[in-house]
């Protein structure tokens, strides 16, 4: 009972609409009706700028990082499987409300930055690692949907032939199913790259104009 009570909070914490909150209360816009259409940090990036971009981004991610540790909160022994299952099962929970928000009419965004949160929560030099990747393809292509991809594809990779841990099946399976997730759900991001035709996020000094 207890740890499907988290579960639910786990939720609730993942619902709430940072992106279209914010666009609503200091933009009088809401974000879902501008760019991607997408209640996330790259839709508020492109569309309210760097400032507001960074709230949401930094919002988004906290979910995802509180929500794992409601762990603490439940009768699991930490050292144990079962925590570490329970941990990915809270953060997977606060993603899917981050995609499908109760209190945004259950329209939201791809929930990236709350998976991230979730990966620095349990294994924080991994999600420094990812940091790198998905910094260097951004300073690169300024392509924030490849970084992301390259970035998740990256994820399992890191886990299985490099930091080899935590030892838990549950946590490698999840590494990999995340990555072939993270490439579904950007599919339209990647027939725009394909044809050249994908919104770019100048954030580097070397680009001065907006695309």
């Amino acid at each position: 009972m207890v740890l499907a009570l988290l579960l639910v909070i786990a939720y609730f914490l993942g619902s709430i609409p940072s992106a279209v909150w914010i666009s609503r209360l200091v933009y009088n816009i809401d974000i879902r009706d501008h760019g991607s259409g997408n209640a996330g940090a790259t839709n508020t990036f492109r569309i309210l700028g760097p400032k507001a971009g960074s709230v949401v981004m930094l919002s988004d991610m906290m979910k995802g990082f509180i929500a794992v540790k409601l762990a603490l909160l439940s009768h699991l022994w930490p050292n144990g499987d079962l925590y570490a299952n329970f941990q990915v099962f809270l953060g997977l929970s606060a993603v899917i409300g981050h995609i499908f928000p109760i209190w945004a009419e259950f329209r939201g965004g791809k929930g990236i930055a709350t998976l991230f949160g979730m990966i620095l929560s349990i294994q924080p030099m991994v999600a420094v690692s990812l940091i790198v990747v998905f910094l260097c393809m951004l300073y690169l292509t300024n392509y924030v949907s490849l970084s992301s991809i390259t970035a998740s594809i990256a994820f399992p990779v890191l886990i299985v032939f490099i930091f080899n841990a935590p030892d838990h099946i549950g946590y490698r399976l999840f590494a990999i199913a995340t990555s072939i997730l993270v490439v579904l759900t950007h599919h339209k991001n990647i027939g725009r790259l394909l044809t050249g035709n994908e919104s770019k996020v100048s954030l580097f000094k070397k680009n001065k104009k907006r695309d």
